[in-house]
């Protein structure tokens, strides 16, 4: 298996090293490296195949106990130049990094889940070079966000085996002196242009040009000079075409950023859509969409945390719409962003989340070790227009006798609305509200009698409160935002919710029912169920864990029928 394609599609440069691939390896079980002098070794002791953490196959290793740090080495043959600066970039490791270039530590980050960049130019030499890399954590901390890795030695229930270290693609790249850092962009569908904030690095002027092209043709151009580090303009584009489910469309992006006789060229692409929330539903482009979502916790049985191929990422938001799913709940953790593009392109519409879980709520002091991240999180994300929302919290139950923070939640969810004035924000999924865009629930009851009690229809201002007395509906659009999880498997040590189907037509029965119930209100916004595909010992998936179907055709054409009918809200 190899992870070839290059990670960061929303900007893109043609000089890079894939760094994926074999590296020296070494377990720190007790944390001494550093003073064992490990970043000056000659050698470490086994081998790893990365982007795949030491717990997964794929990585070479497969050791599933806990692991306090590990630590990383590969020597790369480098010829810098002095008008140029060397970049290495990490999609994503746990929890807390340290790189050294040639011994020497050229940055620490903290964070399980967002990408980290250092500019490692000043420590390297002519020729060969030596990468040594430290990875630190512990999910039992409770400072660390870390989803759905388990704190106990075995996975259960729905906690699975751990992702320690590096899990994501590794890559180096070379940039002039003055390069693009970032890019934020906002559409205007409305007036047909293309808000654009850049952020550069290096100083001195600047030209700075913005192509727009559809189809290969160009639409629309802005060129601007600055000596400025940000720099706002704006496109105006000749030729509208809309971002919708029905119709992805993409526009390709070109930025070129030239200074000192140097140019730094990059690709990108954006799409154009308007995101509005009325009282009751959803609204992209001024249409009403039903969020038909399915629960995605983007684990894989031989690479757990990671996918085995670039392909992957396709392939599971294609079998999601096969059942007439139109998009997910990126669940517990944050996404590469190959597979953002891959939503992008095929018009999936995804909830950006973070895995929150492991991590203290209940004290708002807590926000040192949870804010920064998830900003992280919101501003690399940002662009996406398949994310229609963001969910920095799930399910914050109350943990040993104390209730969740509400100073903490409101915080976030604030910080999250700053940064983002259009997309709807759910500060806590399932439990407990405190200031939200959207008022959702989990609703894992297996009756359909009860089903139809609860849904068939709401009374002016009241709704099913599985939370009574936690969290106050304030007339907010209402999301079944987990559901179902109907357990599906021969093995009797599995895990799902309610009694297994006795048929494969009592499993139809009960999937169709709950889908039309939920469908025919008209104050439910959308639906998510749980979930696509098992996820090791928890088989509730409509798909077994390596993707294959755990139906016929016509099976799946009839759960597929049922979640493609048109919803209440959408009327």
């Amino acid at each position: 298996m190899a992870r070839t394609a290059y990670p960061r599609p929303e900007l893109v440069r043609e000089n890079w090293t894939n760094l994926c691939g074999e590296w020296e390896f070494e377990f720190d079980f007790g944390r001494s490296g550093r003073e064992r002098g490990i970043p000056q070794k000659e050698k470490l002791e086994r081998r790893i195949h990365v982007p795949f953490c030491p717990e997964s196959e794929l990585s070479g290793i497969g050791y599933k106990d806990f692991i306090g740090a590990c630590w990383y080495r590969r020597t790369l043959s480098v010829h810098p130049r002095e008008s140029e600066r060397t970049l290495l970039n990490f999609e994503a490791a746990y929890h807390t990094t340290e790189v050294f270039v040639n011994g020497k530590s050229v940055g620490i980050h903290r964070g399980g889940y967002t990408p980290f960049t250092f500019d490692i130019t000043e420590a390297l030499r002519d020729g060969e070079n030596v990468i040594t890399v430290c990875c630190e954590g512990d999910p039992r901390s409770r400072f660390e966000p870390s989803g759905k890795q388990s704190e106990r030695f075995s996975s259960y229930g729905c906690m699975y085996t751990r992702s320690t270290g590096i899990y994501a693609p590794v890559w180096l790249e070379t940039v002039p002196r003055t390069y693009l850092r970032t890019v934020k962009m906002d559409p205007d569908p409305d007036n047909s242009r293309l808000f654009c904030d850049l952020e550069f690095s290096g100083s001195g002027e600047k030209t700075v040009t913005l192509t727009a092209a559809l189809d290969g043709k160009t639409v629309g151009a802005a060129t601007a000079k600055t000596t400025m580090k940000v720099l706002k303009t704006v496109i105006e584009l000749d030729t509208l075409s809309l971002w919708s489910p029905e119709s992805p469309v993409l526009y390709d992006l070109k930025i070129e950023v030239a200074a000192d006789g140097q140019t730094d060229a990059v690709r990108s692409y954006f799409g154009m859509r308007k995101l509005e929330l009325d009282d009751a539903c959803l609204k992209i482009n001024g249409k009403r969409v039903f969020q038909r979502l399915v629960l995605d916790q983007g684990y894989y049985p031989d690479g757990i945390y990671t996918a085995p191929d670039d392909e992957a990422f396709a392939r599971d938001i294609r079998i999601s719409m096969r059942l007439g799913f139109n998009g997910a709940r990126l669940h517990e953790r944050v996404f590469e962003r190959r597979f953002l593009y891959e939503a992008d392109r095929l018009g999936y519409l995804v909830w950006g989340e973070y895995a929150n879980w492991g991590f203290d709520h209940t004290d708002s002091d807590g926000l040192q070790y949870f804010l920064p991240e998830w900003t992280e999180a919101v501003a690399r994300d940002y662009n996406h227009p398949s994310i229609i929302g963001w969910c920095p919290f799930n399910e914050t139950w109350d943990r040993d006798g104390k209730q969740q923070s509400d100073a903490l939640l409101r915080e976030v969810y604030l910080e999250t609305k700053r940064l983002d004035r259009v997309r709807p924000v759910i500060d806590t999924s399932g439990n407990y509200h405190v200031m939200t865009d959207i008022y959702d629930i989990h609703e894992y009851c297996q009756d359909i009698p009860s089903y139809h009690r609860r849904y068939d229809q709401f009374e002016d201002g009241e709704i099913f409160e599985n939370r009574p007395g936690r969290q106050t509906y304030a007339g907010q659009p209402y999301f079944i935002s987990e559901y179902g999880g109907i357990k599906w498997s021969e093995d009797e040590a599995s895990w799902g919710y309610g009694d297994t189907p006795k048929s494969v037509e009592e499993y139809v029965e009960r999937y169709t029912s709950m889908i039309e119930i939920l469908m025919k209100n008209p104050r439910i916004c959308g639906v998510c169920y749980t979930q696509l595909y098992d996820v090791e010992q928890e088989q509730n998936g409509i798909y077994h864990y390596d993707r294959s179907p755990k139906f016929d055709e016509k099976t799946m054409d009839r759960l597929a029928d049922a979640m493609k009918k048109k919803a209440a809200a959408e009327e």
